[in-house]
């Protein structure tokens, strides 16, 4: 590639070289948190530097180690995976978008950065893609390209923790990335970087489990007592007693102690041998009773009240309902389907986000292939259990604008275009 930037084709990709793979040697033991020998060496200047390596690290492991809050991340990066593909603007030839199109799918096939996986492509990069976007609250990396500049090797994912910035002001802040041979800031158009929920004070992005540790804390510390309570108190056990029978007259009391002691035997012996379907039959000196601590289903009632609002509050600050979880609170249709309809809405509200970033990569990929088109990438998150309400939906529609053309309000030109639309 020139240094102006120009690709084989018909389009400028940009004013500033796109680098090939072996570009960064420095950084590729940060590539992909590959990285084992993270150490106190790595400090970032406080005075400077706006980072969130902490907390990043803190979020995953909260991530890793509490089933809720992988279940929560589970959930986010699940729903946002919804498949996808690249779409072509139509421009030129049918024949030349053909063509692009089977480049684009070509480059599905090979953006996935682990190459040990066979046959991973798009279908696995998507939810490498938000799993590190929701907990680290960023996904960054760096475009690499094939040596003769033919088009792209592939998308090299980098540990948004080792990135910082540095400025205070939105427009000459500046982007860093830590390396064991020091502070490198990047620059040039092959990087990367997808931010999740940006304010004005911070423009590295936050994790969607931003306001979740304190509460996480709680929920364990009551699952830790709730355990060392139980263990304390133990489990029921039955207890058995058994009256001694009278003495008979003119038994002797070897005779006796003989006889209480055979039918001590014998009833316990008959106690052991009940199979779980059996039931004790005895005379009515034998009286059995349970030993164990009193008022359980006041303490248990008590325990799970408490967990369950730590879980709710959990499940507030990750925008989730616990239903979604697999806790049943008694949740209505309704509400369950109004409540998923609005995670729904901020699943796509996320998704726009990602397919800029699938259409910069493709745009790229069409450039060096020296295609003048550009593409879209288009989320399909329709659901099998709502074709038959889609399908009401738009049966209502058409019957509205047959009635509308009918009685003479619409032209059949403008009738065309409508019906056009609902296809």
């Amino acid at each position: 590639m020139s240094e102006t930037g120009k690709c084989p084709g018909k389009r400028v990709i940009s004013s500033k070289p796109l680098r090939f793979n072996e570009a960064y040697p420095e950084m590729q033991n940060f590539i992909l948190g590959f990285d084992q020998k993270r150490s106190d060496r790595l400090i970032w200047r406080n005075n400077n530097y706006q980072t969130g390596k902490f907390k990043i690290d803190l979020f995953r492991f909260l991530r890793d180690n509490i089933p809720l809050l992988h279940a929560c991340i589970w959930t986010w990066s699940r729903l946002s995976s919804a498949p996808g593909h690249f779409e072509i603007e139509p421009k030129g030839s049918v024949r030349d978008n053909e063509q692009a199109l089977k480049c684009l799918d070509s480059l599905s096939d090979i953006i996935y950065p682990y190459p040990f996986h066979r046959l991973a492509g798009l279908e696995s990069f998507l939810p490498l893609l938000f799993i590190s976007l929701y907990p680290d609250g960023a996904f960054a990396g760096f475009l690499l390209l094939r040596p003769d500049g033919s088009g792209i090797e592939r998308f090299l994912p980098v540990d948004p923790a080792y990135i910082g910035i540095i400025g205070n002001q939105p427009d000459k802040s500046k982007l860093v990335f830590q390396t064991e041979n020091g502070e490198r800031i990047i620059e040039g158009n092959d990087f990367y970087y997808m931010a999740l929920d940006s304010d004005i004070n911070n423009g590295l992005g936050k994790s969607i489990l931003g306001s979740i540790p304190f509460v996480a804390f709680i929920q364990q510390q009551l699952i830790s007592d709730m355990q060392r309570t139980a263990h304390n108190a133990g489990y029921h056990r039955l207890h058995i007693k058994i009256t001694p029978p009278e003495k008979l007259s003119g038994e002797s009391d070897d005779a006796y102690v003989g006889r209480v002691n055979s039918y001590f035997d014998d009833t316990v012996s008959m106690i052991k041998s009940c199979e779980p379907e059996d039931n004790p039959v005895t005379w009515d000196n034998v009286r059995i009773e349970y030993i164990g601590p009193g008022h359980t289903r006041a303490v248990t009632n008590s325990w799970s009240m408490n967990h369950r609002a730590m879980i709710e509050e959990i499940c507030a600050g990750t925008n989730l309902s616990p239903f979604m979880l697999g806790y049943n609170y008694g949740t209505t249709h309704n509400w369950a389907q109004f409540k998923y309809d609005l995670v729904m809405r901020q699943v796509v509200s996320v998704q726009r986000q990602a397919a800029r970033f699938m259409e910069w990569i493709g745009n790229v990929e069409l450039a060096l292939r020296g295609f003048d088109c550009m593409c879209r990438f288009r989320f399909d998150n329709r659901l099998s259990y709502q074709a038959a309400e889609s399908a009401e939906i738009g049966r209502g529609q058409v019957d509205n604008l047959i009635k509308l053309y009918s009685a003479g309000l619409i032209s059949k030109e403008t009738a065309q275009v409508k019906a056009g639309e609902l296809l």
